[in-house]
């Protein structure tokens, strides 16, 4: 695993920073805008915006009629990587679970004509 995927899962364990997620989805938004919908207190809110931005997954822009006012916005990069990553471990699930079908189909054939031979009459 990588280190930019490591930082993400972990900027990504935290529900609200996950909710930050959701709304920046939505559209990108000022920090205040987040606190409140978040009920969070502004100190707390660039807590979690700073693990969020150190990971690569957002990214802060001045607003452009006001330079103290900072927009935030998903980075696609660091979702794109990990949305990779989860579907190559869905894949070699999906490849296991469908090896152990296949498996289990053969033992149940295998075990019924064994019960079928047994059961004949010599």
């Amino acid at each position: 695993m990588s280190t930019a995927l490591d930082q993400t899962l972990d900027a990504l364990a935290d529900p609200v920073r996950r909710a930050v997620v959701d709304l920046l989805g939505e559209e990108p938004r000022r920090a205040g805008a987040l606190a409140q919908a978040l009920s969070l207190s502004p100190p707390a809110m660039s807590r979690h915006l700073r693990v969020l931005r150190r990971a690569g997954v957002v990214e802060e822009q001045a607003h452009e009629d006001d330079a103290r006012v900072r927009i935030y916005r998903l980075r696609p990069e660091p979702l794109q990587e990990l949305r990779s990553w989860v579907d190559e471990v869905s894949a070699f699930w999906g490849d296991q679970l469908e090896a152990f079908r296949v498996h289990a189909e053969a033992s149940a054939r295998t075990k019924t004509k064994a019960t079928k031979k047994a059961r004949r009459p010599r």
